[in-house]
């Protein structure tokens, strides 16, 4: 492996990262079809298993921690069940969770996944169920939140904003969060779901290809128009850089004075679920960038990292262990 590489590898190691977004709790309720119900033309389940995995900016914290980072979740949750298996999961990963507020006049969000299944058939999901409340935090829970997070970041060597369109980052307080950050000089990077743009003053931003082409109202045709998207949200922004994600095209680095650096898949083999493949990418970038990597560096290891989390089932993790023998094996690709 080329020693800069191992150097940030070892680096990464218990660098504390401060997670500040939408703390969601995917839920998955597996059962055995049994009959079709008398009530209705619908399968009746037998109940067979339940299990919670952290997902939104709670699969960015997972996945931090697994990584080896010292990571700090921010964020609000209910006084629920979802909420308890979250703080069980996180805290045995060795999560600072001190920054989660329970808000109970709300519930923990939840995407509750039903996988049925029968002897003779595959199991596969049926339906999905969101609970979410989107309204704006009351004004003592977000003091609550803006006085944990603006504690976490002074002691950080990197912060994430992970907005999936819920109610923990507003403007207000990603403002001041970004603004505390980099008055500290704390590298940040942003990954919005759908309002990128009011992110301001970030250092660098996680895009996929669809949500740049929305956010900017262009449809990216070819690898120009890609570029020049990615160059204007980080002039617009005033950040260091833009990592567009691009599925089975890997990944572009937009960086200043319009330079861009394209990273292809490395192993385009065994892709089986790309669900929370974006939140690896941005654990492993803020990590490496903390640890002193160049933003090629980082987005080069974020990309292998994403390539271990596709080839695994469901919201994964990628473990310290995992990078590091896919980075050896792909060593070549960062000389």
């Amino acid at each position: 492996m080329d020693k800069r590489i191992s150097d940030v590898l070892d680096g990464m190691r218990g660098k504390r990262v401060a997670i500040l977004g939408d703390m969601i709790a995917d839920v998955y309720l597996t059962g055995k079809i049994a009959r079709i119900s008398r009530e209705a033309p619908v399968l009746v389940l037998e109940h067979q298993g339940e299990r919670v995995v952290p997902g939104g900016a709670a699969n960015v914290v997972h996945n931090a921690a697994t990584l080896g980072g010292a990571a700090v979740a921010l964020g609000v949750v209910g006084d629920d069940g979802a909420a308890e298996g979250l703080r069980e999961i996180l805290s045995g990963k060795g999560v600072d969770i001190s920054g989660l507020v329970t808000d109970a006049a709300r519930p923990t969000t939840a995407k509750t996944r039903v996988i049925a299944g029968g002897r003779a058939t595959v199991s596969q999901q049926i339906v999905r169920i969101d609970k979410e409340d989107r309204s704006p935090l009351s004004a003592e829970v977000l003091a609550e939140l803006r006085e944990r997070a603006l504690s976490a970041v002074k002691t950080a060597a990197g912060a994430v904003l992970s907005d999936y369109g819920g109610a923990a980052a507003p403007d207000a307080l990603a403002k001041e969060v970004l603004a505390a950050c980099k008055e500290r000089g704390v590298p940040t990077i942003v990954d919005s779901r759908y309002s990128i743009r009011r992110f301001v003053g970030v250092d660098y931003v996680k895009q996929n290809d669809a949500e740049l082409a929305d956010a900017m109202g262009v449809e990216l045709a070819d690898e120009e128009t890609l570029r020049a998207a990615g160059e204007k949200l980080r002039a617009e922004l005033s950040a260091k850089g833009v990592l567009v994600t691009r599925g089975e095209k890997g990944m572009t680095l937009c960086l200043a004075g319009g330079r861009a650096v394209d990273i292809p898949v490395l192993d385009k083999s065994e892709v089986f679920d790309v669900s929370g493949a974006g939140d690896t990418c941005v654990a492993a970038f803020i990590l490496a960038i903390a640890a002193g990597a160049s933003p090629e560096d980082a987005a080069r290891l974020s990309n292998i990292a994403s390539g271990v989390a596709v080839r695994k089932m469901g919201t994964a993790t990628v473990s310290a262990e995992e990078l590091r023998a896919a980075a050896e094996k792909q060593g070549g690709a960062f000389l």
